[in-house]
C-alpha cells in the first residue's frame, strides 16, 4: 500500500515539475527530495 502511495506522489511531483508549477512556487526541492528517496533503492538493486 505504501508503494502505491509513493508512486502516486512521485508521479504528481514529476507532472508538476514538467508543467512548471513547482518552479512557480519555489518547490523544486521536492524533485531533489524524491531523487534522494529513490537513490538507496537503486543502489540496493
Amino acid at each position: 500500500m505504501l508503494f502505491i502511495i509513493y508512486y502516486v506522489v512521485a508521479i504528481v511531483i514529476l507532472v508538476l515539475h514538467f508543467t512548471g508549477v513547482l518552479a512557480r512556487y519555489n518547490l523544486e526541492w521536492l524533485v531533489l527530495a524524491l531523487a534522494v528517496t529513490v537513490f538507496p533503492a537503486v543502489i540496493y538493486l
